[in-house]
C-alpha cells in the first residue's frame, strides 16, 4: 500500500506542470524570507528610517529604498547638491529610473502610496524571475536540475532583497529574459529588453561586452553553426544599443544638470567615506579597496594577493565542467559582468548585492544530485539570509554596512 502511494505521488509530481512546481518553490521561499524579515523587524530599534519594531512595509524601506522613493515622487535634481568642501554629495542621480518610475505609474493609476506598491512590484518581479529562470536553465540543463537552480535562486542569502523596495528584483527578471532571448537568438525582441534593463540597474556595458563575445563566437563557429547576415546585423545592432544604454544615464544626467561628470561624481560620493573623493580610474577601484581593507582588517599586506587570487579563482571556475555545461553565452555574461564590476565598483558591503546578476551560475551549483548536498546547500543559504539581514539590512545604530 505504501509503495503504491509513493508511486502515485511520483507520477503526480511528474505530471505536474513546470510552472506549478516553480510557483510552489517561490511561495515556500517567500514564506521563509518574509519570516526572517519580520523577525529582524521585531528586533529593529528606532533608526534613521523607522521607529522601533516597524511593520513589514516600513522595514522594507531601509537604506537605498529612500532614494528610489525620492525619485518616484520628486524626480532628479537639476542642480547637484554639494558638500561643504565642494564635492558632489550623494543624490538621486545614482539611481536609475526604471523601477521607481514603474512604481510611480502604478501610484498614479491606483492612488495607492509608495510603500505597498514598491514592495508589490519587487515581489511580482521575483516570481516572474523564478518562472523565467526555469525556462532559461531548461535550455542548458535537465528539468530537475533547472528546478533546483530556481530553488537556489529563491533561497539565496540575498533573496530577501527580492521583496523590499529595491530595483534588484526587476533587474533580475529583465536580465533573465535577455539571456533567454540571447540563447534563443531572438535578437529582435532583445532590443526593448536591453533598453529597459539599462535603465533599471547599471548593466548596459556588461551586456554589450557579452554580446560582442557572442558575436565573435558565432562568427568563428559559423561553419558548423551558420550565422546568416540578417542575424549578424541584428546582433550587432543589439550590442550597439546596449553599449549606448550603458552610457545613456551619464548623458541624461549631463543634459539635466549641465555637469558632464554628474553621474560618475554622484556614484563616487558613495565611496568617499572609505577612501575620500577620487577620480574614477577603470580597474583601480578594487586595488584601492584591497589596500583599504588590508589596513582595516590588518591583513599584513595580503590584500592585493588575495584580490589576485579571487580573480584567478573566478576565471578558473568559468572553465570547470559544471560551468561549461551552461554554455558559452551564460559564461560570456558572467565573465563580462565580473569584468564590469572590477572596472568600476569599489568593494564593500554592497558588493554582495552587486553580485546578484551572476545568479545564472547557480545552474552550475545545482548540478550535483546528492540529496545530502542539496539539503545542505539550501540550509546554508537560509542561514546566509539570516547573516546578510543581520550584517547588511538590519540597522543596529553602530555599524555602516549598507546592503
Amino acid at each position: 500500500m505504501a509503495q503504491r502511494v509513493l508511486i502515485s505521488a511520483r507520477v503526480r509530481y511528474r505530471l505536474t506542470p513546470w510552472w506549478v512546481k516553480v510557483l510552489a518553490v517561490w511561495l515556500v521561499s517567500r514564506v521563509i524570507s518574509t519570516s526572517l524579515l519580520l523577525l529582524f523587524a521585531s528586533w529593529q530599534q528606532q533608526n534613521f528610517w523607522t521607529g522601533k519594531s516597524p511593520d513589514y512595509l516600513a522595514f522594507a524601506q531601509l537604506w537605498d529604498s529612500t532614494w528610489y522613493h525620492i525619485v518616484a515622487v520628486s524626480g532628479y535634481p537639476s542642480v547637484l547638491p554639494m558638500t561643504a568642501d565642494g564635492h558632489v554629495a550623494q543624490n538621486a542621480w545614482a539611481f536609475l529610473p526604471g523601477y521607481p518610475m514603474l512604481v510611480r505609474f502604478l501610484m498614479i493609476v491606483t492612488a495607492l502610496p509608495w510603500e505597498p506598491l514598491s514592495v508589490f512590484v519587487s515581489v511580482a518581479f521575483s516570481l516572474a524571475t523564478a518562472l523565467m529562470l526555469f525556462k532559461l536553465m531548461r535550455l542548458v540543463l535537465p528539468s530537475s536540475t533547472a528546478l533546483f537552480a530556481v530553488v537556489l535562486y529563491c533561497v539565496a542569502p540575498l533573496s530577501p532583497i527580492l521583496q523590499v523596495s529595491y530595483a534588484e528584483s526587476m533587474q533580475a527578471f529583465l536580465l533573465t529574459l535577455a539571456l533567454y532571448l540571447l540563447l534563443e537568438r531572438r535578437y529582435v525582441l532583445l532590443f526593448p529588453v536591453v533598453v529597459l534593463m539599462s535603465l533599471t540597474r547599471p548593466s548596459g556595458l556588461a551586456f554589450a561586452l557579452a554580446l560582442a563575445l557572442h558575436i565573435v563566437h558565432r562568427w568563428v563557429t559559423r561553419r558548423r553553426d551558420p550565422f546568416p547576415a540578417s542575424e549578424r546585423i541584428l546582433a550587432v545592432g543589439v550590442a550597439a544599443v546596449s553599449l549606448i544604454g550603458g552610457f545613456a544615464w551619464t548623458l541624461v544626467a549631463w543634459a539635466a544638470t549641465g555637469v558632464p561628470s554628474a553621474y560618475t561624481d554622484t556614484e563616487l560620493a558613495w565611496r568617499a567615506p572609505y577612501i575620500g573623493y577620487q577620480d574614477l580610474i577603470p580597474f583601480a577601484s578594487w586595488v584601492q579597496g584591497a589596500q583599504f581593507w588590508d589596513g582595516q582588517w590588518q591583513l599584513g599586506g595580503f590584500g592585493i594577493p588575495l584580490l589576485v587570487l579571487l580573480v584567478v579563482l573566478f576565471a578558473a571556475a568559468l572553465f570547470t565542467p559544471w560551468v561549461r555545461r551552461l554554455g558559452v553565452d551564460l559564461r560570456f555574461w558572467s565573465a563580462s559582468y565580473a569584468t564590469y564590476l572590477l572596472a568600476v565598483f569599489f568593494p564593500q558591503s554592497s558588493t554582495f548585492r552587486l553580485l546578484i546578476p551572476l545568479f545564472p551560475l547557480l545552474g552550475a551549483v545545482a548540478q550535483p544530485r546528492s540529496r545530502i548536498y542539496r539539503v545542505a546547500i539550501v540550509v546554508l543559504s537560509i542561514v546566509g539570509q539570516f547573516g546578510w539581514l543581520y550584517v547588511c539590512w538590519w540597522s543596529d545604530g553602530y555599524d555602516w554596512t549598507p546592503p
